[in-house]
């Protein structure tokens, strides 16, 4: 048999025998949303536990945050509405006094290119400003219970109206992202960033969970400490179309997005594979080394202790993140690496280190990637082609025996519960 999976902006093709027991996990379908246009206009007209736009009063200055390349945000589609809708409600606004502020967390702050491919041409005169965790002015809103410093952009911090738009996906350890998430993770600085990451470490930190999580409820706490205004929420399917589309209060928003995205993601798992073939989805999940570390943790959720993963990421962007990539280069191997993260804490670029060797220390891991192998290997993974590694591992087998293959072709969003026998 034959399998297609998304690869950067292609497709890679692998063969498989007819006898082995092959199953793809493929997310679930819901009903696409024809029109998002219309979509937004509507919930705009009700939004959930918040004032729709007609009961306020006119603010005098607006910012919108949204997500950089990293996340395929419809941007070209809802932000052109959303603009539309704020200018004919307070026609008196002037669009100087509106700001699109594009954040990334601690990815580097996009260019002119980037920007580019993320937004629409016509953004009405409004201000558009480049969020850099490093450099970005930043307002205080003091300290979260948990200790997490609340400082974003100042765009955004002394904004008079507060919108966030994002998408609600799957996180490894925030549960899942939308809500606050885009400002409180996205617009926000460094130090905010590092130590709502370092609460990671918490069982409960755990992909689709949003009920107890310490980093998600982190994030929901500092969000009302800024005071989000609105946020406009969108689930993806695999395909990038839309099938969920939420606004409101950040929290309210954010449930009803993960309570749609689960349903899409959330698969049951009777028992774990001994290979285990995942594709991050194409771009921009596998634009770089740092994003693809998301599907590598997520496809060893239902791979056997020991088993084999082979991983299609073409990372055209390179490693993705500098910190992570000096920091890593440091260390023979990755139990080295964990040794001495376990006696210096957290820190970011460190921390995704550890989210590898975390995989690394378990399974055997190949990586199919436009990465070089000498980067590749500076990272303590493996470089292969994908059809010759997975030949090689069949080879290994008795003449007729066959491994249980698992096939995940959005790893990077696809996410796996125990399921016990009797259970749908």
């Amino acid at each position: 048999m034959e399998i297609q999976l998304k690869y950067g902006k292609g497709t890679r093709t692998l063969r498989l025998p007819d006898q082995a027991e092959v199953v793809v996990m493929t997310p679930r379908d819901l009903p696409v949303i024809g029109d998002s246009a219309v979509a937004l206009h509507q919930a705009l007209d009700a939004p959930m536990d918040a004032l729709p736009l007609e009961q306020r009063p006119m603010p005098s200055s607006v910012a919108i945050a949204v997500p950089d390349e990293t996340r395929p945000a419809p941007l070209k589609k809802l932000l052109p509405v959303l603009l539309k809708r704020i200018f004919q409600v307070w026609p008196e606004l002037r669009s100087e006094n509106v700001s699109v502020v594009v954040g990334g967390g601690l990815h580097p702050a996009p260019d002119e290119a980037q920007m580019a491919r993320i937004l629409p041409e016509d953004l009405h005169g409004c201000a558009v400003v480049a969020h850099d965790a490093l450099t970005s002015p930043m307002t205080s809103f003091g300290t979260t219970s948990r200790g997490t410093p609340v400082e974003v952009n100042a765009a955004i911090g002394e904004a008079d109206l507060k919108i966030v738009v994002g998408m609600v996906d799957p996180h490894q350890f925030q549960g899942m992202t939308g809500g606050s998430k885009g400002i409180t993770i996205g617009c926000a600085s460094k130090a905010m960033i590092e130590r709502n990451h370092s609460l990671m470490a918490d069982p409960a930190a755990r992909v689709g969970n949003i009920a107890d999580n310490p980093t998600r409820l982190d994030l929901n706490e500092a969000g009302r400490m800024i005071g989000i205004d609105l946020a406009v929420n969108i689930c993806l399917n695999p395909a990038k179309q839309a099938v969920g589309l939420f606004v409101g209060e950040c929290e309210a928003a954010l449930r009803a997005g993960a309570a749609v995205t689960e349903q899409v993601y959330g698969l049951p798992l009777d028992r774990p594979f001994e290979i285990v073939i995942a594709s991050c989805g194409g771009d921009p999940k596998d634009i770089c080394l740092y994003q693809a570390q998301k599907g590598l943790n997520m496809a060893s959720q239902c791979a056997e202790v020991g088993g084999k993963i082979l991983l299609l990421a073409a990372c055209s962007q390179g490693v993705g993140d500098p910190h992570y990539e000096n920091y890593v280069r440091r260390f023979s191997c990755p139990v080295e690496q964990m040794r001495e993260f376990a006696e210096q804490g957290f820190r970011m670029g460190a921390h995704k280190a550890f989210l590898f060797s975390r995989t690394l220390t378990r399974f055997t891991v190949v990586v199919h990637s436009e990465l070089d192998a000498e980067t590749l290997a500076a990272c303590h993974l493996t470089k292969g082609e994908a059809q010759a590694a997975l030949d090689g591992w069949l080879a290994t087998y008795p003449e007729g025996l066959f491994p249980r293959i698992a096939v995940v072709p959005n790893a990077n969003t696809t996410y796996f519960y125990r399921s016990t026998a009797g259970e749908e």
